[in-house]
């Protein structure tokens, strides 16, 4: 792969815009439709499609949290030993008001909707109806009988 193909995967990163990002990488072309039909190639390279395969693999494991990220941070809301920061506007007087920031632990409500969450998982609270009869089912058929 070249510096510009490889500048042209990057570009085509930030906004998945093959136009723009083939102009920021060959700057002398100045038409949008040259840009936008040779971006379009480019990205149908195996070698570009792969750096840029791999770049979003990159990008989806730094930034998305997986399910055992999820479960941890819930359990740390339901124990209450997750940290917030707060900030409450405090008048001064004279028309004057300052911010003060402070941590808190979370409050009752929080920690009981993690609670549920948690056990929305694990499938604590599925109600169990037993639909089950002993009767036997008789299907009658008696639409002959109505009157037209």
């Amino acid at each position: 792969m070249t510096d510009r193909q490889r500048r042209f995967a990057d570009e085509y990163l930030i906004d998945c815009n093959a136009t723009r990002a083939y102009k920021a990488a060959y700057p002398n072309i100045t038409r949008d439709n040259t840009a936008g039909s040779n971006g379009n190639r480019l990205l149908k390279n195996a070698e570009i499609k792969a750096y840029i395969n791999e770049q979003l693999e990159k990008l989806h494991n730094e930034k998305t949290a997986d399910a055992a990220e999820v479960l941890e941070y819930l359990t740390a809301v339901m124990r209450g030993e997750s940290r917030s920061t707060i900030t409450v506007v405090i008048g001064t007087g004279a028309g004057q008001s300052e911010p003060i920031c402070f941590e808190k632990a979370p409050d009752e409500r929080e920690r009981l909707r993690a609670a549920e969450l948690l056990g929305k998982r694990y499938g604590l609270f599925r109600e169990k109806l037993d639909v089950s009869s002993a009767a036997a089912v008789t299907i009658i058929d008696d639409l002959d009988d109505l009157p037209e």
